[in-house]
């Protein structure tokens, strides 16, 4: 195998010449990085990615810890950041926490412990504090889904207080009074923050707000199944359902089909995340566009930008606010 050093006796110019060209050093000249790469194609000479990470102090990868690895929401958020990484030559190291604090702590660690370059987190069980903390290690951190204000030019969120009221304000539009909700896990932020949503457009149309018309969920589809079946078990009336996930409205849609409830003549569903698969449900889903793709491709800008100096990334937006996708799923409530 050729060595460092017979390209840079083929190329003519000094070790150190040919490091840069490597490492990607803007103060080589476009004629003198040509004449390394030929010189490299010519003897075959694969760099080492060891000794380009010691030589740089850079390993050219970024850690990304994700609270799950289940379903299209996170799905979408990996490959987003994954390509916008890849396109300008980093790779992305992924590793689970699964919800569990413990486990998403074990999880950074481990991250940080492969030398990346920076860490993507999307976290749901550990504290602020830890998170702060974990900044203040000169960690090059970034938050998606999640606002912390000691950090706030890090964090890449939506509002989804503001998502949760949409989605139930939709129906209090259309005359519904009666309205259930499948909520999320109530420890994690994003399902509390929905249901405070949902809470409080009932409070502006005037509704009281009924316990026995809500069920928490894990964001699962056989949640969904379980939350309508439990509804229906209560006898409390209700000619709508808001669910605070997709894959939740999904299993709740199934399970009215299959307890003989049309929807949505007889009852009106609404989603959150607005995931690949609500186009092709039947009816096509009502939901709650959370834009996760736009969320994921600026947490890797500002880590491209930041991090790696890129100038000619644009500056990115910290905050996306949700918006209300209309589709079939709901009705106008009948007299």
């Amino acid at each position: 195998m050729a060595t460092i050093y017979e390209v840079s006796k083929a190329a003519g110019v000094s070790l150190a010449t040919v490091s840069r060209v490597m490492n990607g050093n803007a103060k080589v000249s476009d004629k003198t990085k040509e004449k390394v790469l030929a010189a490299m194609s010519e003897l075959g000479y694969k760099p080492n990615s060891i000794a380009q990470s010691l030589a740089s102090n850079r390993s050219n990868s970024v850690g990304l810890m994700v609270s799950e690895l289940h379903g299209s929401f996170f799905g979408d958020m990996m490959s987003t950041i994954e390509s916008t990484l890849r396109t300008a030559g980093k790779h992305a190291i992924i590793a689970a926490g699964h919800s569990d604090e413990e486990k998403e702590q074990q999880a950074i660690e481990f991250l940080l412990d492969r030398r990346c370059d920076a860490l993507i987190v999307h976290a749901e069980a550990v504290s602020d504090e830890y998170l702060i903390e974990l900044a203040g290690r000169d960690v090059e951190l970034v938050l998606v889904n999640r606002h912390i204000p000691e950090l706030a030019e890090r964090c890449f969120y939506t509002d989804n207080e503001l998502g949760g009221y949409l989605a139930t304000e939709a129906l209090l539009q259309r005359g519904h009074r009666d309205i259930a909700y499948i909520s999320g896990p109530l420890f994690k932020l994003d399902a509390k923050a929905r249901l405070a949503g949902h809470q409080k457009a009932l409070a502006e149309y005037n509704v009281s707000f009924d316990p026995k018309l809500s069920f928490e969920g894990g964001y699962h589809e056989t949640d969904g199944i379980a939350g309508f079946n439990h509804l229906m078990q209560t006898g409390q009336r209700f000619s709508a359902l808001v669910c605070a996930n997709d894959e939740m409205a999904s299993g709740a849609m199934t399970a009215a089909r299959e307890a003989g409830l049309d929807v949505p003549s007889a009852l009106s569903v609404v989603g959150f995340d607005d995931v690949l698969f609500t186009k092709y449900l039947y009816p096509k889903l009502t939901t709650i566009d959370n834009p996760i793709r736009k969320m994921g491709n600026a947490a890797a800008r500002w880590v491209l930008k930041h991090v790696y100096k890129e100038k000619h990334q644009p500056d990115v937006e910290n905050l996306y606010p949700p918006t209300l996708i209309l589709r079939d799923s709901i009705a106008v409530k009948a007299e």
